[in-house]
């Protein structure tokens, strides 16, 4: 079975994408029925050190969209984080998110595949010390497809899942068939 590099990419971001912004979704519905405010969720963490909330979301975004971006200009280059944010906001990053990803052309992404660049990002510099403090850049050669398979998608999940995560620790009532979202199946 081939599998092209818009394949890869673009149908699997959009799935979990989807998803999230269903949960984004009941999260607004369980706070409206349970008297709660879902701005409260914008600054909320898992832990004191890690990102809050409203991070995840952009995050998920910059990893999905400017990751592809990366793929195709060899260059990763999100624009700047906006920071803390309105409920609502984040929902429309998300759905942002979705038109940017939807509006890809399938021959276009899968122009890009074999391409070689090499790519900066800030990973840890000791392997015995992986808390961000330790962290520092480094050149790596890459294709769009192990950009996309060893960069950009692990940590999409990451932010994705972190922003499940906070959500489901404030009683948001979601489980995991609203993480997964709609399977792709093969046709009928």
């Amino acid at each position: 079975m081939t599998t092209s590099l818009y394949d890869l990419s673009v149908p699997t971001f959009l799935q979990t994408t989807r998803a999230l912004r269903n949960v984004l979704a009941r999260a607004a519905k369980h706070c409206a029925e349970a008297g709660g405010d879902p701005d409260d969720f914008v600054a909320a963490r898992l832990i004191e050190d890690m990102a809050p909330f409203h991070f995840q979301i952009e995050a998920l975004r910059h990893h999905a969209v400017w990751g592809l971006e990366a793929a195709r200009t060899g260059v990763f280059a999100p624009p700047p984080l906006i920071g803390p944010m309105p409920f609502a906001d984040l929902r429309a990053t998300v759905e942002t998110a979705i038109r940017e990803l939807e509006a890809l052309d399938p021959a276009e992404v899968n122009g890009w595949a074999g391409r070689q660049f090499d790519i900066e990002i800030y990973r840890p510099t000791d392997p015995d010390n992986a808390h961000r403090s330790a962290w520092g850049p480094q050149t790596l050669p890459l294709t769009p497809e192990t950009y996309l398979l060893t960069y950009a998608l692990p940590n999409f999940y990451f932010h994705v899942v972190t922003a499940y995560a906070i959500l489901r620790t404030r009683g948001v009532p979601i489980g995991k068939g609203d993480y997964e979202g709609d399977l792709r199946v093969r046709p009928a």
